[in-house]
């Protein structure tokens, strides 16, 4: 009877111990599921979102975070950046993320646009501000204007002004996980723990 009872307490204690490690977030505390899933755009990868303004201090702190992290992701995960609009006055920035994407520099814009706004004091708030950081970094000024006032950028930021409801997102930085999970500093402490449950999240997708 006692080595049955040892024999019981030893898989409690096994049990409870393997739960600790294959859910060391909990939700609801650490991240939340969507009411509504949503379709992702390639059902053969893992699609992580991060929505951020180029105006948002948290955004900025983030960033450099999100980028060491994704050199390490493996192929079966792709991560996307949206840039929220909230108010009207955030959608420049939201074309100039898009003009720099359809122009295959954001790369190098990417940075540059939080850098001029968090650490040069320009706002980028009108066209004329954002066009000489594009020219400043390499674009010239025919492809820019070819670009930033196209159908296909107009087209982009109209589909951008809606998905944060359809993630149910209403701050920045957030991230979402496989159109299933959202998380960010506020639910998860700080930015390195934001992807750390980013990480467990997408594990409990790629097992499914």
């Amino acid at each position: 009877m006692r080595l049955l009872s040892i024999t019981v307490i030893s898989l409690l204690l096994a049990f409870a111990s393997n739960s600790a490690i294959s859910a060391p977030f909990e939700e609801d505390v650490d991240y939340e599921k969507l009411e509504q899933p949503q379709p992702t755009k390639s059902k053969n990868k893992i699609e992580v979102i991060e929505f951020f303004w180029y105006g948002c201090p948290h955004c900025n702190n983030f960033d450099p975070y999100l980028q060491r992290w994704k050199k390490g992701l493996a192929s079966d995960v792709e991560v996307i950046l949206v840039p929220a609009i909230f108010r009207p006055e955030w959608e420049i920035q939201a074309r100039a993320f898009y003009t720099a994407q359809m122009l295959k520099v954001l790369d190098k814009l990417h940075p540059a646009m939080f850098n001029a706004i968090h650490n040069r004091g320009i706002p980028l708030s009108n066209e004329a501000q954002i066009k000489a950081l594009f020219i400043n970094n390499g674009v010239k000024e025919r492809d820019f204007k070819r670009i930033f006032n196209s159908f296909a950028v107009e087209s982009k930021v109209r589909k951008a002004k809606t998905l944060h409801l359809n993630y149910g997102v209403k701050s920045v930085p957030n991230m979402v996980i496989n159109g299933q999970y959202r998380t960010n500093a506020g639910l998860a402490g700080n930015n390195v723990n934001v992807l750390k449950v980013a990480d467990y999240l997408i594990n409990q997708e790629r097992k499914k």
